[in-house]
């Protein structure tokens, strides 16, 4: 281990129902290992790596398991496409980006609005919010990304993107190849995945 590399580096543990809860919270997982823990553990696979994160923690931490029950069935049976849409209305669990909604945003916000993929990962995220509350998360992701000069935020599943964007950042002459290797020796090593300078010191 080279000077000024951190000591406290702890090999990544096997995922398996013998992992400790801190074990398990400390590492980075693919969402592939996830969903296979999951399958073998009869635990829900519904969701994206947050919702999935979450039932593993919960099971290691209580034994309790978010069983699996086969297709997710969604409880609303809300009409997205032909409803007609209020600021008081609660997005649903089957909540969909239709013309309908399409027109609704574009009244309260103007011609600019469009569709965008933070947008949209929100609304399906956020179930029981308002279509108001929707609107100013729109103006929210709008206004972040309109100021060039804020880095636009990247979602906590995303931890590999937001590293690669500090390190080319932090590092403009070296290469993302580069970047990519120090991204696999740290995100298997116990702590947060966040890039920092002494990352350059690890050895493979």
């Amino acid at each position: 281990m080279k000077s000024g590399q951190p000591d406290n580096m702890k090999k990544r543990p096997e995922l398996n129902s013998t992992i400790s809860p801190d074990d398990f919270k400390n590492f980075y997982w693919l969402k592939a290992e996830l969903v296979s823990f999951c399958r073998t553990n009869d635990i829900c696979t519904t969701g994206g790596k947050i919702e999935i994160t979450s039932g593993i923690e919960q099971y290691l931490a209580t034994g309790i398991v978010v069983p699996t029950s086969g297709k997710y069935v969604q409880t609303s049976s809300f009409d997205w496409n032909n409803a007609e849409l209020k600021l008081t209305t609660k997005l649903t669990d089957n909540y969909k980006n239709t013309e309908n909604v399409r027109t609704f945003m574009t009244l309260h916000i103007g011609h600019h609005f469009k569709f965008n993929t933070e947008f949209m990962n929100w609304a399906k995220a956020n179930t029981g919010k308002s279509m108001g509350e929707a609107i100013e998360e729109w103006k929210r992701i709008y206004t972040l990304k309109r100021n060039k000069g804020q880095k636009t935020e990247i979602a906590p599943q995303f931890e590999y993107n937001r590293y690669i964007r500090d390190f080319m950042a932090d590092n403009p002459g070296q290469t993302l190849k580069s970047a990519i290797r120090l991204w696999k020796i740290k995100s298997r090593r116990t702590g947060d995945n966040k890039y920092d300078s002494n990352d350059l010191l690890f050895d493979d």
